[in-house]
């Protein structure tokens, strides 16, 4: 071995020594609230990812769409085609609120969506529920947020996690999460006048 080689595997093997050290003191496991939020693309993409972890480990799994209507997705179609027996799916949402142009409709909804999540979140037989787009209907105040953070707090079954996606999350969910992740934009497609694609947004 050369004296780069053997140095290398030296601090190689101190990284795994700390790591290992770290790594000893995790030892609990509880059902986490995870936000994603931000600008950046990726916020349902990432959290269905974890919907599909679920499914793959045969663990009970449930979605609520908040804002997405009728306008037909891989993730849903994927679900309800082959894994409807893991995982419920509910799109609850009727498009996004410059569409409906009916605020009363869209707090009715979205007042609808939120009593299916409490319904699902309570079953301690769900291991994971995505409330997907939830905080586009928080930052309209179409639900109390204040109301959304005392369920999570009070109600959620131990071992239960709880994915909540959307732009713009209060910082009252930020506060009582255990897991947030923003995404930021760097670079994206519609600004140079390509339109959401198949595959890549839906």
């Amino acid at each position: 071995m050369t004296d780069d080689t053997e140095r290398h595997n030296a601090k190689m093997a101190k990284k795994k020594a700390a790591r290992d050290k770290i790594m000893a003191t995790k030892t609990d496991e509880k059902g986490l609230i995870i936000v994603h939020t931000g600008k950046g693309k990726g916020k349902s993409s990432s959290a269905f990812g974890m919907i599909f972890r679920c499914i793959a480990h045969e663990m009970p799994c449930a979605v609520v769409q908040y804002i997405k209507g009728g306008m037909g997705t891989g993730e849903r179609d994927l679900i309800l085609g082959r894994f409807g027996d893991l995982c419920e799916f509910h799109t609850m949402g009727e498009g996004f609120t410059w569409e409906t142009q009916d605020k009363s409709r869209d707090i009715e909804m979205a007042q609808a969506a939120w009593e299916k999540s409490k319904e699902l979140i309570r079953d301690p037989g769900n291991r994971m529920v995505l409330l997907d787009e939830i905080n586009i209907a928080l930052r309209y105040d179409y639900l109390d947020i204040a109301d959304v953070v005392a369920f999570l707090k009070d109600e959620k079954p131990p071992m239960t996690h709880v994915v909540l996606t959307g732009r713009n999350a209060k910082e009252e969910l930020i506060e009582a999460a255990d897991l947030v992740t923003e995404m930021e934009l760097v670079k994206h497609p519609f600004r140079s006048g390509i339109k959401a694609q198949a595959g890549v947004e839906f």
